[in-house]
């Protein structure tokens, strides 16, 4: 092997890891909101989120050197924002309707197959073997657990939104790929999700907050919007830099499996023995995707179509 290809291999494996630590804090934001004290709205935890994640990120990124010289694409821009925003609405949501394991796997479990089809189309990148086999593992665990879930047929619209919040996750990580070149990290996601914040603030002046005053409240509050938003997503944006779209997705299914162990074991929620048959065959996804990134190959492939800028 090549010192170049060497390095390209390192290069793809760490960015991997990056990607699955973020997938790995994801998982716990439906268990952190089932945690939240009674009455709380999904729409003013969501606001919330992106008013505390984007504050650290905006203070990040000023820290860091600010958010360079070059002209910001403001159709790309205002696109990732918007997307943040409606992912945060939908994804909350679902999780109240049809509850944790159920919600976060639905809205991840349908995001790498629309983020192959986006990134295909927008971007040029095109799906390997690799990347098909794990997607289809991925697919069939997230089938199982949701099939086991108990709530899928009861609620339809929770569903439906869930969906909704898997294609926002797949647009906004395909407009902030598109971000990324010759700027930091921290200065994508500090406004893109500002951006995000000011969508969703006017949700804060008819919601009831006095939830956040609770010692329950302050601790929700910021650990979603610095642990769950700022840390994680700075892993998630780092990693992307290396990681094609759909790969970096297709690894995010971290977060569903995550979020089904946590709500079985810490909220009571229970699974059908078909259900629990899923996660075995989401490890196996990961581990296909995992073995190719190890060995150097790119999990999708550039084609010859021209890539749109986002």
């Amino acid at each position: 092997m090549s010192t170049a290809s060497a390095s390209r291999g390192d290069s793809l494996t760490c960015g991997a890891l990056l990607v699955l630590a973020a997938g790995v804090l994801w998982g716990t934001t439906g268990t952190t909101q089932a945690l939240a004290p009674a009455g709380v709205s999904s729409a003013s935890i969501g606001a919330m989120r992106l008013v505390v994640g984007g504050g650290v990120l905006m203070l990040l990124a000023l820290l860091r050197g600010g958010f360079g010289a070059g002209r910001w694409p403001i159709l790309g821009t205002l696109l990732a924002g918007a997307c943040v925003a409606t992912y945060q609405l939908c994804f909350f949501a679902a999780v109240s309707r049809t509850g944790v394991a159920v919600g976060t796997l639905v809205a991840i479990g349908s995001s790498p197959v629309i983020a192959g089809l986006l990134g295909f189309v927008f971007r040029g990148e095109r799906p390997g073997r690799s990347w098909c086999l794990a997607t289809l593992f991925a697919l069939a665990g997230c089938g199982l657990l949701v099939g086991g879930g108990g709530k899928l047929a009861a609620d339809p619209l929770g569903i439906l939104l869930a969906l909704g919040a898997g294609f926002s996750y797949a647009s906004y990580t395909m407009a902030i790929k598109g971000l990324l070149p010759g700027r930091t990290p921290d200065a994508v996601m500090a406004v893109v999700f500002c951006i995000g914040a000011l969508l969703l603030s006017p949700l804060l002046f008819t919601a009831d907050l006095h939830w956040i005053a609770a010692p329950r409240g302050i601790a929700v509050v910021l650990y979603l919007g610095v642990v769950v938003t700022a840390i994680s997503y700075l892993l998630f944006a780092r990693g992307l830099r290396t990681v094609p779209v759909a790969t970096a997705v297709t690894l995010s299914l971290a977060e569903p499996l995550i979020a089904a162990l946590l709500g079985i074991v810490l909220l009571g929620e229970r699974l059908s023995p078909t259900a629990l048959c899923g996660i075995p065959l989401l490890f196996a996804g990961l581990a296909v995707l995992a073995g190719s990134l190890g060995r150097g190959r790119r999990p999708g492939k550039k084609s010859n179509h021209r890539s749109l800028k986002a």
